[in-house]
C-alpha cells in the first residue's frame, strides 16, 4: 500500500515503524527535519519536510497515487484540513485523522462526512484511553482488557498470584477447574520473556497470563488465576483534563469519585460539569491532601495529567500511603515497562492505544481489530474469514491445516453470537471472526495474507 503519514511525532513515528517493515510504500511529512532524519536513518521510507496540509506538499508526497492518508499531527485543524485537501484536489480514497478536541467530536456526525470534512475514520486518543480505563475498573486485577467481535469475546491479561487455584498447575488442568467454561491461554510473559503456552506448561506465580474467553466467563477465569479481587468502589482521579473529566463523567454513577485538579479555574468548570463527583483543588503529589482524603481507603488511584513525571510521583506516593491499585498514564510509551510492576500496578500509554486503533484500519485483508499487547512486540488481531475453499486459504480448513507463522495461535472463533475456543480440529467457515495472537509482530503480514481472498491460495 502507498500510505502518507502526516506527523512524525510519537504516534506517526511508531505507526511508520510498524508499517515500513511490512512492504508498504511509506512517506512521512513533518516540519521537524531532525525528527525526519532520525526516521530515515532507521526505517525504509521517504520523508518530506513541510506543512502537512499544503496542497503542494501533499502533491510532492504522492497524494495522487496514494491509497491512504493518515493525519496524526499535533494539530486537529491541520489534520482536518489535510483530509479536505486530499479529497478535493487528489480524490485520495481513504483518509484517517486524529482529532482530540471534544467539541469537534461532539458534532462528529455533522462535521465529518463526504459533504463536510471528508474524514473516513476518526481516531480520538482520549476516547480510547477512557474506554481502556473503564474496562480495567470493571475487572479488578486485570492488567489489560481487549474487546473482540463487538465485545462478545475478550482477551484479558492478569498476573497469576499465590493462592490462585491454577498456580503451579499445567494449563491442561483448566478443563478440570472450569469444566463449563471455554478458555484459551494465548500467551504468558515470564520475567519479561514470552512463553508459548502448551498443555503441559505450568503457570507460575507472577506470570502475566493472557487468556481469551466469552465476556460472561471472564470473572470466573480470573478467580482461578488469582484470589478474587473485591469490586472497586472508591476512585481518585489525579488530573481534571480531557481524559480525567471524561472518565469521571462516565463512571460517577457507579463509583464514588474524587477528582484532584491543580488549576482553580478548571476546578470550577468541573464542579459544574460533574454532578456526583467531588472536586478537590490542589496537587495530587501533596501528601497532606492525600492523607486528608483517606487515600488508604481508596480502591483505585488514577494519575491522568499530561505530565509523566507528575503522574509517576503522585502514583508512587498514593501507593505508599495505602491506595489499593494505582493506574498511571504515561505519554512516552518507552517508559511504560520501566514503571509498571513496582509501586505502579498498571501503566497506560495513549500513544499505544492510538496505534492499535490505527493499525486496525491499515492492515490488509479483512482485519477489523488490532491490539498491541503490553510488551509491544506481540499483537492480538481479529480477522473475518471470507470466501470458500477455492478462494480462501482459511475457509473450509481445520486450524491445524493453516499455514500459520511460528508462535501464532488461533484463540477463538466467533460465529454469529457464539464464541467458540479454537481447537486443532475446528473448521473455519465463511463469515467467522477469527481471533489470533501473533507472538512476533513481524509475522503479521503473513497472517494478513491468509485472510485475503484470492491471494496465494492453493
Amino acid at each position: 500500500m502507498r500510505i502518507i503519514i502526516l506527523g512524525a511525532g510519537q504516534v506517526g513515528g511508531t505507526l511508520a515503524e510498524h508499517l515500513a517493515g511490512e512492504a508498504n510504500d511509506i512517506t512521512v511529512v513533518d516540519h521537524d527535519a531532525r525528527r525526519l532524519r532520525e526516521l530515515e536513518d532507521r526505517l525504509d521510507l521517504r520523508t518530506l519536510c513541510g506543512s502537512a496540509s499544503l496542497p503542494h506538499i501533499l502533491a510532492q508526497a504522492g497524494a495522487e497515487d496514494a491509497d491512504m492518508l493518515v493525519a496524526v499531527t499535533s494539530s486537529d485543524e491541520i489534520n482536518m484540513i489535510a483530509c479536505q485537501v486530499a479529497q478535493s484536489l487528489f480524490n485520495l480514497p481513504r483518509k484517517i485523522a486524529r482529532v482530540r478536541e471534544h467539541d469537534y467530536l461532539s458534532h462528529g456526525d455533522t462535521l465529518f462526512s463526504r459533504e463536510a470534512i471528508p474524514v473516513d475514520v476518526l481516531i480520538s486518543p482520549e476516547a480510547l484511553v477512557t474506554l481502556s480505563l473503564k474496562r480495567l475498573l470493571q475487572y479488578p486485577g486485570a492488567l489489560q482488557v481487549l474487546d473482540f467481535a463487538g465485545g462478545k469475546a475478550q482477551l484479558v491479561a492478569v498476573k497469576a498470584r499465590y493462592g490462585g487455584a491454577l498456580v503451579g498447575q499445567q494449563i491442561a488442568s483448566l478443563r478440570e477447574h472450569l469444566p463449563s467454561v471455554e478458555i484459551r491461554v494465548a500467551a504468558i510473559f515470564r520475567r519479561d520473556c514470552a512463553v508459548i503456552p502448551r498443555g503441559d506448561t505450568v503457570i507460575e506465580a507472577d506470570d502475566e497470563v493472557f487468556f481469551i474467553a466469552a465476556r460472561e466467563d471472564i470473572r470466573q477465569v480470573m478467580g482461578e488465576l488469582r484470589r478474587q479481587d473485591r469490586p472497586y468502589k472508591r476512585v481518585v482521579i489525579a488530573g481534571g483534563g480531557h481524559i480525567g473529566a471524561r472518565l469521571a463523567a462516565s463512571i460517577e454513577e457507579r463509583y464514588r469519585v474524587k477528582v484532584i485538579e491543580l488549576n482553580l479555574e478548571r476546578c470550577e468548570l468541573l464542579s459544574q460539569e460533574l454532578k456526583q463527583s467531588t472536586i478537590l483543588h490542589g496537587s495530587a503529589s501533596n501528601r497532606d491532601l492525600l492523607i486528608e482524603e483517606n487515600i488508604e481507603a481508596t480502591d483505585v488511584f488514577l494519575a491522568l495529567t499530561n505530565d509523566d513525571e507528575a503522574n509517576v510521583m503522585s502514583s508512587m506516593l498514593a501507593k505508599k500511603l495505602g491506595a489499593r491499585t494505582v493506574i498511571t498514564l504515561i505519554n512516552n510509551p518507552a517508559y511504560v515497562d520501566l514503571v509498571q510492576g513496582g509501586l505502579i500496578d498498571i501503566a497506560l500509554s495513549p500513544q499505544q492505544s492510538t496505534i492499535s486503533a490505527l493499525l486496525s484500519h491499515v492492515r490488509r485483508g479483512d482485519v477489523v481489530a488490532v491490539h498491541s499487547l503490553r510488551r509491544g512486540a506481540a499483537e492480538a488481531l481479529e480477522a473475518i474469514a471470507h470466501g470458500d475453499r477455492q478462494s480462501s486459504q482459511v475457509v473450509g480448513r481445520r486450524i491445524d491445516q493453516l499455514d500459520l507463522p511460528e508462535g501464532t495461535i488461533v484463540g477463538a472463533l466467533v460465529r454469529s453470537e457464539v464464541v467458540s475456543i479454537a481447537h486443532d480440529h475446528s473448521v473455519i467457515e465463511d463469515g467467522d471472526h477469527v481471533i489470533l495472537f501473533v507472538a512476533d509482530k513481524r509475522a503479521v503480514k503473513q497472517v494478513e495474507r491468509l485472510f485475503q481472498v484470492g491471494i496465494g491460495f492453493i
